[in-house]
């Protein structure tokens, strides 16, 4: 992977930002390590998240600016193997701290440290049973950040989609192997819990893994070939990167499908249920800061989010010849109607 340095400069009004007083007394640039899946951005693309996404936008509040007092070092892979190499180089670089957006981005860096600090924005899955903390108010290593557990919505989410579609009786999982693999002692999220809620809505449930992006186009072939009517879409940091696949897919094998976050129906998903991923990000922002401040991972407890949105796509339900219930509307956090 070649290395990506990219100044962002919007205005004056980057170059002006107020640097922290920690920052202004540092002799050296601090070091921030990205591990990312998905193919490296372009520097259109680079620059266009550091100039809205809210991780980058707190940062420079914090006083942190990319080019002046730190440097920011990415890595990206689409496959198991190019995750673990990107891993290795930003450990051999010496980065003060790493940031991922999932646990088992976070265990791939575990491999290869034990000492530098790594943030996770939002795991999916547990934490401590992953392995990766001792327990959420005092991590005790080298990881802390903000667990979803997504895993656990995914009843609500099921019982979404029948609302939506009230005579669905066969839905399918979409998750991804690619990081997951990682956590072999994390239980797949089809077990005994999702089943039990998936009978008493009278839905039989199929699962599909995805181990790179050409399997998805299989993956929903699969579901028409079994009659799903509806899909609850995982892993996010992978389905984020492929989103307008997993988006078009799903409007041309007409499967209404639920997401994880808002970011898959602002572009034309059908739905999604669960956390205010800009709140995430901005926690992300205050630990990572903390960290290059002098503080331990090990003593900044787990964060979880209360609170879970449901966003909707007036515009794709109609698409799909689905009619909204005037309850779920009600219920709805935000309405798209593009």
């Amino acid at each position: 992977m070649d290395r990506r340095a990219f100044i962002a400069v919007i205005g004056g009004g980057l170059l002006a930002a107020p640097l922290a007083a920690e920052a202004q007394k540092s002799e050296k640039m601090a070091r921030v390590g990205i591990l990312g899946i998905g193919p490296a951005p372009s520097p259109q693309e680079l620059a266009e998240s550091i100039s809205t996404n809210p991780f980058w936008l707190s940062m420079r509040e914090f006083g942190w600016v990319d080019g002046q007092n730190m440097v920011v070092e990415r890595r990206f892979g689409e496959s198991a193997d190019q995750l673990r190499t990107g891993a290795a180089d930003l450990v051999r670089l010496k980065v003060d701290v790493l940031f991922v957006s999932s646990a088992g981005l976070a265990k791939i860096l575990q491999l290869e440290t034990k000492t530098i600090a790594i943030v996770v924005g939002r795991a999916d899955e547990n934490l401590v049973a992953a392995g990766l903390v001792d327990s959420l108010a005092t991590p005790g290593g080298n990881i802390t950040g903000s667990q979803l557990l997504n895993d656990d919505l995914i009843p609500k989410r099921l019982e979404l989609l029948k609302a939506f579609v009230p005579n669905l009786s066969k839905a399918a999982l979409l998750r991804e192997d690619v990081t997951t693999s990682a956590l072999p002692q994390i239980r797949a999220p089809d077990g005994e819990e999702v089943a039990i809620a998936a009978r008493s809505l009278g839905i039989e449930v199929h699962t599909f893994i995805v181990r790179r992006a050409g399997d998805l186009a299989a993956a929903f072939l699969g579901m028409k070939k079994n009659h799903d009517q509806g899909v609850v879409v995982m892993s996010p940091a992978f389905m984020f990167v492929h989103r307008k696949t997993v988006i078009d897919l799903a409007a041309t094998h007409r499967i209404a499908a639920i997401y994880e976050l808002r970011v898959f129906v602002e572009p034309g998903g059908l739905m999604s249920y669960g956390v205010n991923v800009p709140e995430m990000q901005r926690r992300a922002a205050v630990y990572v800061d903390k960290i290059l401040k002098g503080a331990k991972p090990a003593d900044l407890p787990v964060q979880q989010p209360t609170k879970f949105e449901l966003v909707i796509n007036l515009k794709t339900a109609k698409a799909l010849g689905l009619k909204i219930p005037p309850s779920l509307l009600q219920r709805a956090d935000q309405v798209i109607d593009p």
